[in-house]
């Protein structure tokens, strides 16, 4: 069109000169300078023809260049982008800048002045030089890029180098970073693709000027500039590598660069297979494959120099091992192509290939790399940084299973690394999830794998390299936040190191580093483990003559005693072993050297330690010989000098009351050692705390004297509310303690009269400095001049307050007085005038800190009770104020369980409870209201609905042992808790699960792991909320009337769940929250039934029975079907009531009666009482012959089975009346046993005789909670959180157990039997088996959720006739789109299949046809064609009922035996199943499929767009169905 367009501009005027200056006036528009443009290309044309105006032409030419083109890009560089003009908008202004550039190229070819394109590259040059960063340098680009051909190499030389290093740089990014690079990036593109490749073709000077910019020292692969670079390698490939056909002759200068010779260009192609952007690791593909070729087509060696040290070259060529290199790097191009995919079921076939890139790699002669391992490395760097997940876990395991088969060469590259991307990989928690099929409580694949790749990898490491590699893993798992899960396992591995001498100071102080990253854990079980492994590996690796004792001290103050090194473990044992073994071996500490013990003895350093901690001004000589003397002194000597220290007011600065703390806590011990041994009221230790209580109370009473406050007189006044405190708590905790009668005493008196919550004056600084040491006085002040510190203070001494308050409250809890009234002359006024308490109480928890408050709780406890029926409303406040510290404590654990304990305790208290029940006012409510908090926190934080559930199960049952009628009155008021405690369960994401996962896996170590033993099993698991429940109602008793009125109670509760669920989701899936709830309800049921009598029963018969008409699943079909044998069997009085369930009439029932003809095929068990059984098994066999011939195959199986079973019982008796029907019954039996063929009828046959519930089930025999909670939901399908062991009802000893624990465990072959023994098929209406799964096990295997029923297909009846009746042709084929995600791809297909006449549209939800994107794309083919829903994980379902009808299931899918489109003829009955947008067809789904077809492709892209594939296919089977009838009609 342009050459036209020139042609009749050039007919109408011959003149150049006029014709182009008439061009050059007026605005210069886009459409103005490509007129220019073209006009002087065909100018260009015709001169190089000789048919042009000699004369005229060139000086033309020069005009236009100077007087229009070249001010016309001298304006486009000066006006910024969106400047001044806004007629020159972006787009239009590149127009005119790629027009003004090709007309200037012309013009200087034509005006024939070498100058001019000179003075103009000169001029652009500055201009690039100057401003590289504005917009303007775009117009600078194009000038150099139209004139740099027409410069002359060897007379332009210098100008041609400077034109390439300028380009060089802006290409690279300018030699900038930061945002300010951010305005070149046009620029940078357009030099890389425009001006670079005009540059190089010019040769000589400016080709080597270019590569000597790309291959300059200067610009590192790993500068972040990666995907520049790659730009303009690839741009410039075919010149930096060298030709095929080149003239070898030439000199190397003259025949250009091999970029093939130079380490940095494989660097850099490295950095780009690894980028996160596709065209950046598609360049550096191109790159890697075009040298590969060019290496292959010249035959000649090439090596490239190695970065560093003697290793193979980045790249090498040798022609005598050209096919194996050839076959190195066709497997590595094609294994890193489809990594692209990012598919696992597309990826995981090629994964073998890395193992034989390896074999290729390593020298069979002297196991030496042959290739540089960094190729494989960027390989499974791809792999780690993958979207997908599960590739990357493929990966990982893929990398540590490396050393398993083979024994690799060491290499720095592995160890970086490991070190980087492997441990950077290793963050991600999901990949430490079990593999399908692994118990509960396995350890994790990839955690074993792990651990053995660490061991074989660290022994095989040279000696020099271990230390630092191990250096270096562990600062890596400091450098990020890393989670529980991934550093558990890290730290196992690494304690499972053998030991070597590897780490110094710098390791110890490594590994303190990382215990400190556990500290952020959440949960305590997983960071104890941690913990323990960490020592582990500090006492395997390390070096103790580089550490000295006050290092590891150091290390070991890091670990809390809590949490994982307590006394009495295994690992406290060995650690104790190993300082013994290793004492005399440590190097010198600095603080045993300045007191003059040289010895690196562990007792030399401990006595240290204590001196330095004990020792004080004033008593240091006597501090001395106690310790000198320790030994040798007595209990009696020591508990002296502690009672000296406390009371004679030696203690008188802030730090004086760590040591008072100290004190203390040997006191206790003192007293917990003599209890050991025997108490004795003329004991030492008892005349110590006499004493100490006497001198204590005596300080107290002579500071209340009104004298103005000092610093010593404040803190001994600490001191000694504090030994008060552990005075209180011990004798609260050792009744042989009990220094007086109930008599108060002058302890009780004193104690009484406390001024709760007083706050203690601040001293001034003067008179703290004046009580103070003189080498203690600045410290002191600077100790005490803090607010805060002195607050802290404050609240120790309040806590200790209500220590001491709380001691006396239980003492004296029977002299509270219940009513309001206060009495006169009280002689102990705390415990006698309960309100002032409570209110006193409330303050407190308003001052103190929410790790100080539990004395208040343990007041609470005691005082609520007696105040909850005269002043409800303070007792309410005490609820509301206590609930508030306790929910704002988030994850505080060591702080929130205790205080949780004591929460539960005080408002759940069974006489708070029983209380409030009684009277029924805004207590009760206020108490149901926190209950439903506390389950609702359990959600989010686990085990809280466990303190409370425990602690009511256990005080109910207390409470109705103690009365003679076994009363469970309060229980009753509260049912609710016990039911919502027997259905609770969260459904886990899939991260919470897996922690729980990894925790029961620390659990299952036992003392193997000391965590297990320093920490109390909490039994926080979800599942000990239900234990706990169960456990309790077992040991109700059903002949007690109170008990029984409980169980009749919850019973119904459960029975109005189970509906609500039901109502609130007709429909739900296998595992969801409504399926376990359900689930849960039937299992307490079923718990409950042997306590539940006649009369009871008659009243929910019928709601038991309707439950059987509900759409369940499986496991709770099964509960309801048990629940019912059980029934009848007991209760044979209700079997009319069962017999009028089989007439509800056939469209009602569905496939619910296959639950009523499961109960009869166990009619033996219910007549097994019953010694007339005729009649019963005449109506029996009466209503099973019905159901035999039923349209549906699933009821007719269910029938058939029952059928079978009832008449081998009736050939038993022999009951001869039953003779007319057994021609009837026989040949029934006779044709479903001999059925001929291979198909799934015979099969499922064949299968449900073998059901485990037909087969095995006994109702009698497996009645167990073995049965119930574990060995059921586990043949039912369920998912493995729903699986309780019946270890863990023994383990759980809060509740005891039953006379009855024999009828815990199951005693029958069920026990044995495992979920692969049969496979799920009752669910729904359809009972089809997947063929040849023999064939595609060992392909690929998935769990299938066997979760609901196919839908109704009568829409698609609905469709058919609506369309008929408009006169619509309707074909025989079905579209499944029920694994496509996109609305438009949706609603694309739904009109095609309108347009062509489709029978039905399957998709994945009906609720898409209303998103507005469908509706935009199927313009109302929605209203017009019969749409299904069937969700993805109903699809094997759906597949094989319509094989049944004779459907031909057709799937659209490139696979290793697919057909070609246009070979293949569909037959009329055919079902096309459309892939996912990303993932195609599942590999599970690819196994039900007849054929697979696929479209012919001529391109290089490997697939076409969902809706474009189905469109094709949905007219190939019209078109040929079109020709099978005759129908030529368009």
């Amino acid at each position: 069109m342009e050459w036209v367009l020139a042609e009749a501009l050039l007919s109408q005027s011959r003149d150049p000169r006029a014709l182009l200056g008439a061009l050059c006036q007026g605005e210069a528009s886009a459409e103005r300078v490509e007129t220019l443009r073209f006009l002087l290309q065909r100018l260009e044309d015709e001169e190089a023809r000789g048919s042009g105006g000699a004369g005229a032409l060139p000086e033309a030419a020069r005009e236009v260049a100077a007087g229009y083109l070249v001010p016309l890009l001298r304006s486009l560089r000066r006006r910024p982008e969106g400047g001044p003009d806004p007629s020159l908008q972006p787009r239009h202004r590149r127009r005119v800048l790629r027009a003004a550039g090709a007309a200037l190229h012309s013009c200087v070819r034509l005006a024939g002045r070498p100058q001019l394109a000179a003075a103009l590259a000169e001029e652009a040059l500055r201009d690039l030089l100057a401003g590289w960063r504005a917009p303007g340098a775009e117009a600078a680009v194009e000038v150099l890029a139209a004139v740099g051909p027409c410069l002359r190499p060897r007379d332009d030389g210098p100008l041609l180098e400077r034109v390439a290093g300028a380009a060089v740089a802006l290409a690279l990014g300018g030699g900038g970073d930061g945002d300010e690079a951010g305005p070149a990036e046009d620029a940078a593109a357009l030099v890389a693709g425009r001006l670079l490749p005009v540059l190089v073709q010019c040769g000589g000077a400016a080709l080597w000027a270019v590569w000597g910019g790309l291959a300059a020292p200067g610009v590192s692969p790993g500068s972040g500039r990666v995907e520049e670079k790659l730009l303009v390698l690839s741009a410039l490939a075919e010149k930096l590598l060298p030709e095929p056909g080149g003239d070898r002759a030439r000199g190397a200068r003259e025949a250009g660069p091999d970029a093939r010779r130079c380490w940095r260009f494989w660097r850099t192609v490295q950095a780009g297979l690894g980028q996160a952007d596709a065209l950046t690791r598609k360049r550096a593909r191109y790159l890697l494959q075009r040298a590969v070729e060019v290496s292959a087509e010249l035959g000649a060696d090439c090596t490239c120099g190695p970065q560093e040290g003697n290793g193979p070259s980045l790249f090498w060529w040798s022609e005598k091992k050209k096919d194996e290199l050839l076959k190195f790097w066709e497997n590595y191009i094609l294994i890193m192509e489809t990594l692209e995919g990012n598919q696992i079921h597309v990826i995981k076939p090629v994964l073998p290939k890395v193992n034989n890139l390896f074999e290729y790699a390593v020298s069979e002669e002297n196991g030496c790399w042959l290739f540089h391992s960094s190729w494989h490395m960027c390989i499974y760097k791809r792999m780690f940084e993958s979207e997908n997940k599960i590739l990357t876990k493929e990966g990982v395991i893929h990398f540590l299973e490396l050393y398993e088969t083979k024994i690799l060469p060491f290499s720095p590259e592995f160890s970086e690394f490991i070190i980087g991307p492997l441990m950077d990989a290793l963050s991600e928690s999901s990949l430490y999830s079990r593999s399908p099929g692994q118990p509960i409580g396995s350890c994790s694949p990839l955690g074993l794998k792990l651990q053995k790749f660490l061991v074989t990898y660290i022994s095989l490491l040279p000696e020099e390299i271990k230390s630092s590699f191990l250096l270096k893993f562990i600062r890596k798992m400091t450098s990020r936040h890393w989670c529980a899960v991934p550093i558990l396992f890290l730290s196992k591995a690494l304690a499972n190191v053998p030991r070597y001498k590897a780490l110094g100071i710098d390791g110890l102080l490594a590994l303190r580093d990382v215990i400190h990253c556990t500290m952020i854990t959440h949960q305590i079980l997983l960071r104890g483990a941690a913990q323990c492994y960490l020592l582990q590996t500090a006492m395997n690796l390390l070096d103790v003559e580089k550490v000295s004792l006050s290092d590891v001290s150091t290390f070991l103050m890091s670990l809390r005693q809590e949490e994982s090194l307590g006394r009495g473990t295994s690992l406290w044992t060995e650690l104790c072993d190993w300082l013994r073994v290793n004492e005399s071996y440590f190097k010198p500490s600095p603080t045993c050297s300045s007191i003059g013990l040289h010895k690196t003895s562990l007792n030399a350093y401990v006595k240290s330690l204590v001196q330095e901690y004990v020792k004080s001004s004033a008593w240091e000589n006597e501090v001395s010989t106690v310790l000198q003397n320790f030994v040798m002194s007595t209990t009696e000597s020591i508990s002296e000098f502690i009672l000296r220290r406390l009371t004679m007011n030696e203690l008188n600065s802030v730090s004086d009351l760590d040591r008072c703390h100290l004190y203390l806590m040997v006191l206790t011990e003192l007293i917990n050692l003599h209890l050991k041994v025997g108490w004795k009221r003329g004991n030492p230790i008892w005349r110590v705390i006499s004493l100490l209580k006497n001198a204590s109370i005596q300080h107290l009473q002579e500071m209340d004297s009104g004298q103005e406050p000092t610093l010593g007189s404040q803190i001994q006044r600490v001191v000694s509310m504090a030994a008060l405190a552990m005075v209180c708590e011990a004798i609260d905790q050792k009744p042989e303690l009990q220094l007086d009668s109930l008599h108060a005493g002058p302890l009780e008196s004193f104690l009484s009269s406390l001024q709760l919550n007083q706050t203690l004056q601040k001293p001034h600084a003067e008179e703290q400095s004046s009580y103070a040491h003189p080498s203690e006085c600045s410290s002191v002040l600077e100790e005490s001049s803090s607010s805060q510190g002195w607050g802290k203070i404050v609240a120790q001494y309040i806590h200790d307050q209500w220590v001491c308050l709380s001691f006396l409250l239980k003492k004296y809890h029977t002299l509270i007085p219940t009513t309001g009234s206060e009495i006169l002359e009280p002689f102990l006024p705390s415990v006698q005038m309960p309100i002032r308490t409570l209110q006193s109480a409330l303050e407190a928890l308003t001052v103190l800190s929410s790790d100080q408050v539990l004395p208040v709780f343990h007041c609470l406890k005691v005082l609520v009770p007696k105040l909850l029926t005269s002043s409800e409303s303070l007792c309410i406040e005490s609820f509301d104020m206590a609930w508030k510290i306790i929910s704002s404590l988030s994850n505080t654990q060591l702080i929130f369980w205790p205080n949780l304990k004591a929460f539960v305790q005080f408002v759940f208290d069974n006489k708070v409870l029983t209380i409030a029940a009684k009277i029924k006012g805004q207590a009760y409510f206020k108490i149901k209201e926190i209950m439903y908090k506390i389950i609702e926190m359990s959600a989010i934080k686990t085990g809280v609905f466990n303190t409370l559930i425990s602690y009511c199960c256990q005080s109910w049952i207390v409470s109705a042992s103690n009365v003679s009628q076994g009363s469970l009155s309060s229980a009753k008021n509260y049912s609710e808790l016990i039911l919502e405690a027997c259905i609770f369960g969260t459904v886990f994401r899939r991260d919470q699960r897996l922690v729980q996962d990894v925790q029961t896996f620390i659990e299952n170590l036992g003392h193997d792991c000391a965590a297990n033993i320093v920490m109390e099993n909490t039994k926080r698991e979800d599942h000990y909320v239900r234990i706990c429940a169960i456990k309790f109602l077992c040991l109700l008793d059903g002949s007690n009337m109170s008990h029984k009125l409980f169980m009749e109670d919850l019973a119904i509760k459960l029975l109005d769940k189970d509906e609500l669920v039901s109502k609130s989701k007709k429909r739900y899936y296998v595992n969801s929250l409504q399926h376990r709830v359900k689930n849960r309800v039937w299992q307490t049921l079923l718990v409950l039934f042997p306590r539940l009598d006649q009369n009871f029963l008659n009243g929910i018969i019928d709601r038991i029975f309707q439950a059987g008409f509900t759409n369940n699943q499986a496991s709770i079909k099964y509960f309801i079907e048990w629940i019912i044998i059980l029934i009848l069997h007991k209760f044979p009085q209700f079997l009319p009531k069962f017999w009028d369930c089989f007439s509800y009439g056939e469209e009602n029932l569905k496939t619910s009666i296959c639950t009523f003809l499961a109960v009869l095929s166990h009619l033996d068990i219910i007549t097994q009482n019953i010694p007339e059984k005729k009649l019963i098994l005449k109506q029996a066999l009466i209503v099973v012959l019905q159901w035999c011939f039923n349209h549906n195959f699933s009821v007719r199986l269910y029938a058939l089975v029952a059928l079978k079973k009832l008449w081998t019982v009736c050939k038993v008796l022999s009951v001869e009346e039953f003779d007319a029907l057994t021609p009837v019954i026989e040949s029934s039996l006779h044709q479903v046993e001999s059925m001929h063929g291979a198909g799934n009828a015979k099969k499922n046959w064949q299968r449900i005789q073998e059901h485990f519930f037909f087969a095995t089930f006994h109702p009698l025999e497996d009645y167990c909670l073995e049965t119930i909670f574990y060995i059921l939901p586990r043949l039912s399908g369920l998912i493995e959180d729903e699986w309780i062991t019946i270890d863990k009802f023994t383990r759980f000893t809060d509740v005891p157990l039953d006379a009855g624990f024999q009828w815990y465990l199951s005693q029958t072959q069920l026990s044995k039997l495992k979920p692969g023994d049969w496979s799920q098929q009752d669910i729904g209406s359809n009972l089809v088996e997947a063929d040849n799964q023999a064939e595609w096990t060992d392909v690929q295997k998935k769990i299938i959720p066997w979760n609901s029923r196919v839908p109704d297909l009568d829409l698609e009846l609905l469709f058919q006739d609506r369309a008929a009746r408009l006169g619509k042709s309707i074909s025989r084929l079905i579209v499944v789109a029920s694994l496509i995600d996109k609305p438009t791809n949706l609603g694309g297909l739904c009109r095609t299949c309108e347009v062509f006449g489709a029978s039905v549209l399957v998709i994945g939800s009906l609720q898409c046809i209303s998103d507005k994107q469908f509706q935009h794309l199927s313009v109302s083919a929605e209203q017009w064609l019969p749409l299904v829903e069937v969700k993805p994980p109903q699809l094997i379902d759906y597949l094989q009922q319509k094989k049944t009808e004779g459907y031909t299931i057709i799937g659209v899918e490139q696979t290793a035996k697919s057909l070609d489109l246009t070979q293949y003829c569909f037959p009329e009955k055919s079902l096309l199943l459309l892939g996912n947008e990303r993932e195609g067809i599942p590999a599970n789904l690819i196994q039900q499929l007849d054929v697979c077809v696929e479209i012919p492709q001529q391109g290089i892209i490997r697939s076409l767009n969902v809706h474009v594939s189905g469109a094709l296919l949905i007219w190939e089977y019209t078109r040929q169905q079109l020709l099978s009838h005759g129908d030529n009609k368009p």
